[in-house]
């Protein structure tokens, strides 16, 4: 399952959104997709959606992906870091009216640098970057593995 995530921010991601369900529609994404698609007023036609959850059932859905595809919104991507998912991160940009400011492009080149995520800048690039993360694996750090057992044991119990 892929999991695509726009965060709690209040303003639309439509951009994402409608990229995603393209590729689901063009069959250019193999999997079943998932999204959580907050206040974007695009809805999608070829996946599960949801705008908001609890924090647990996002962990858990984070954790049952094959890959995420989220927002540069830190806690989005460190959760999913952390976990040591394969994550392609799309920064929301103000030019579009997907946030403020630009900060969220700094946090995506930051850890691109660390070699942590799959950024995407050009959302026209996606499908390329869907197809990169099959042979992407995460950095594995100790903090990401411990984290990883307790979240796990936490999840198994439910």
């Amino acid at each position: 399952m892929i999991l695509v995530a726009t965060g709690t921010h209040p303003q639309q991601f439509n951009r994402l959104i409608e990229a995603v369900d393209n590729l689901v529609e063009n069959s250019d994404i193999d999997e079943n997709v998932v999204m959580q698609i907050g206040y974007s007023n695009y809805i999608p036609k070829n996946a599960k959606w949801f705008r908001f959850t609890g924090y647990w059932d996002m962990l858990k859905l984070i954790k049952n992906a094959s890959l995420v595809i989220t927002h540069a919104g830190i806690g989005s991507v460190l959760l999913s870091v952390r976990l040591n998912k394969k994550t392609i991160v799309v920064p929301r940009v103000k030019k579009f009216g997907e946030h403020t400011n630009d900060h969220q492009l700094e946090i995506v080149k930051e850890l691109a640098n660390q070699r942590k995520i799959i950024p995407v800048y050009d959302i026209s690039e996606l499908g390329l970057a869907i197809r990169k993360a099959k042979s992407f694996k995460p950095p594995k750090s100790e903090k990401s593995s411990k984290i990883l057992n307790i979240t796990s044991r936490f999840l198994n119990q439910l």
